[in-house]
């Protein structure tokens, strides 16, 4: 789980103000920040299954946020991927 102040640090770097969350490069920063630490678990924790599937709605989520900017605004949606660095 990642903690108040990182996700603070991420609507205040990704979104307009402190308070705007919904963007979705905001929430796509978070999901990203989230999938990256349930990531590191899972390489502990090879077993733990109910994480697995709980990792893959968070992908396919994002995933789903990616191709709504990528039909919107091509341009924001290459800046979000350059910043976060995830591959297509």
């Amino acid at each position: 789980m990642i903690s108040r102040e990182t996700k603070q640090q991420l609507i205040a770097t990704h979104g307009k103000d402190a308070k705007d969350s919904g963007k979705p490069e905001v929430q796509i920063a978070i999901l990203s920040a989230r999938i990256s630490d349930l990531t590191e678990h899972l390489k502990r924790h090879t077993n733990d299954h109910s994480t697995r599937q709980g990792l893959l709605k968070l992908v396919g989520k994002r995933r789903r946020l990616l191709d709504y900017l990528a039909a919107t605004d091509i341009e924001r949606y290459r800046s979000i991927i350059a910043e976060l660095n995830i591959r297509k």
